[in-house]
């Protein structure tokens, strides 16, 4: 896929949340009081606006995040779900993600979600410890998720995911076990396994600049990662990007646009898009937004990707997949651009190194990381920011 076509994926925001989480800096909003139903509103004026702007020809992936955008009563869902059909052209095999927090799905509202097209939900778990659960900030509790996997299974889900975190305040490499091992006796075909950032404008943060936030030591951290590498390919999982697992068929389709750099559509307050080698960021304000959408599309900022840019975006992101990057995609991205001629030096180094490998697959160069890359991902994405600019040139 190249950078100038239409998208095939969409991504939609919904910032509201029951509570705000300790570590969250994500745009969410604590629900009591917002105006929804005029939040839906201005979310189907920008549905219109974005379809009149770039016509799509047909949207393989949707996934709606947020928040949480399980919040939304049964009627509410179903007045959003119906907003998104009719204005986008889901391919018949779509894959339609929705994020949902344990103790917001009742039956009533996944049988909306799952009437509206709604064919897979991603479960924020992050542990199966109610007292890191409620230090972290979370209002769930262990017998919610139990409840609210039942619950999805029972209204015909089967492609379900969970988040768990790591490197919590006052976690231990036996709590971490003990959540890995109970969420992989749910047998489901999923997992995406976070390390906790301590983000600015978090109470985390406050904490952590108050030296009140008692997080585990740095190689705690690592022999916890290693953990859980080990539990989930032991497990039959595929380790298929460096925060994911999935059983075979079931990697997230969605997510895979962001880290094979293709385009997608960003709707909703404070929503990323990147379309035509341009990003935009929405207005992040719930009302600002509301009040935008009224006659125009509600951009915060919209800037050009410039082609040095995006060549690095294509390898940060795509060397995430454990699969690497194959030169013949991007070759198709970038005119013909052979990868080798661009960053070879950089490859070269970090192949050296022990960080990077090359294999050849289908007739293609693919250059992945190794296991020793995978450990220290973001010293190898950030080896290729600047890398080599004299040779990439500005276009």
């Amino acid at each position: 896929m190249t950078l100038q076509q239409a998208p095939n994926a969409l991504y939609i925001h919904i910032p509201f949340c029951t509570n705000k989480c300790h570590y969250c800096d994500f745009t969410s909003y604590v629900l009591r009081g917002q105006p929804v139903d005029q939040y839906l509103d201005a979310l189907e004026e920008e549905m219109k606006r974005t379809v009149e702007t770039m016509r799509p020809e047909r949207i393989d992936t949707v996934f709606v995040g947020g928040g949480t955008p399980t919040v939304l009563t049964p009627p509410q869902m179903e007045r959003f779900l119906r907003a998104v059909r009719s204005h986008f052209p889901l391919a018949a095999n779509v894959e339609f993600t929705m994020e949902a927090n344990p103790g917001t799905t009742d039956e009533d509202k996944l049988g909306a979600m799952r009437a509206g097209g709604v064919n897979r939900i991603s479960f924020g778990v992050q542990s199966f410890d109610n007292g890191l659960l409620e230090r972290i900030g979370r209002i769930h509790n262990v017998d919610d998720v139990y409840r609210s996997l039942e619950n999805a299974r029972k209204t015909g889900f089967d492609n379900l995911s969970i988040d768990l975190m790591f490197g919590l305040p006052g976690q231990t490499l036996a709590h971490l076990s003990d959540s890995v091992d109970r969420a992989m006796a749910l047998g489901l075909p999923h997992y995406s396994l976070y390390s906790l950032k301590v983000e600015e404008n978090t109470l985390f943060h406050k904490l952590y600049e108050r030296n009140e936030l008692p997080l585990p030591p740095e190689e705690e951290e690592y022999e916890m990662f290693l953990l859980l590498m080990k539990k989930l390919k032991e497990g039959g999982y595929g380790h298929y990007e460096i925060s994911n697992f999935a059983k075979p068929g079931f990697e997230s389709r969605h997510n895979s646009t962001y880290w094979r750099n293709e385009p997608y559509y960003g709707l909703g307050a404070g929503a990323h898009g990147y379309a035509n080698r341009t990003r935009h960021i929405n207005l992040k304000g719930v009302q600002p937004y509301i009040d935008a959408s009224a006659s125009k599309l509600p951009r915060l900022e919209s800037f050009e990707v410039t082609e040095r840019e995006a060549m690095e975006d294509f390898m940060m992101v795509g060397l995430r997949l454990l699969e690497g990057v194959p030169a013949s995609r991007f070759a198709k991205q970038f005119g013909g651009r052979q990868l080798e001629s661009v960053f070879g030096g950089t490859i070269g180094k970090l192949t050296s190194d022990g960080l990077l490998e090359q294999v050849q697959r289908d007739g293609d160069d693919w250059y992945r990381l190794t296991d020793c890359g995978v450990l220290l991902g973001n010293e190898v994405f950030g080896s290729f920011i600047g890398a080599e600019t004299e040779q990439i040139g500005e276009k």
